[in-house]
């Protein structure tokens, strides 16, 4: 979606569009209502600021629509097209480093009791393996600080790939 249509969308069209990048009502409800932008970056930076922080219910619902890393996401919506294409390269990897972070995916929900998220674009099944052993040594309390992170991070890509459209 161009600028402009942005800027001239019904309320309804641009939920649309924004729902699949991060579905937090709030943060959709931010960049709708700060409209009109001049620039694309005036744009993202709305995003970003409407993104920090989340607060620890909307990191839980925002949650429950990741697949687990290394797993097809269930169904035909944007976002899980979106998912898959994010993982595209860790799903033709080495079958014994899928393994290991389907384990490392079972012990991180064992320990925090949701699924792990890392923004998977661009990085591969190993660089995904690496950060999810090193993220189960974290606190609780520092864990939810670096999902939060990871959300805005795959919330801006994908406003972006959706303002490029």
């Amino acid at each position: 979606m161009l600028l402009e249509q942005c800027n001239e969308a019904v309320r309804a069209e641009l939920e649309d569009v924004l729902r699949p990048c991060l579905d937090i009502q709030r943060w959709i409800d931010e960049i709708i209502d700060a409209r009109p932008y001049e620039s694309r970056e005036a744009l993202l930076d709305s995003a970003r600021i409407a993104a920090d922080p989340f607060t620890i219910p909307e990191i839980e619902s925002a949650l429950s629509h990741h697949p687990r890393i290394g797993e097809k996401a269930a169904g035909t919506t944007k976002e899980a097209q979106l998912s898959t294409s994010e993982q595209s390269r860790v799903t033709g990897e080495d079958p014994a480093i899928l393994a290991a972070i389907a384990e490392g995916n079972l012990a991180y929900e064992s320990r925090f009791g949701r699924v792990f998220l890392i923004r998977a674009a661009g990085r591969s099944a190993r660089d995904i393996l690496g950060s999810l052993t090193q993220r189960l040594n974290n606190s609780p309390e520092a864990e939810m600080a670096t999902v939060a992170q990871q959300l805005r991070e795959i919330a801006l890509l994908r406003l972006e790939g959706a303002l490029a459209a």
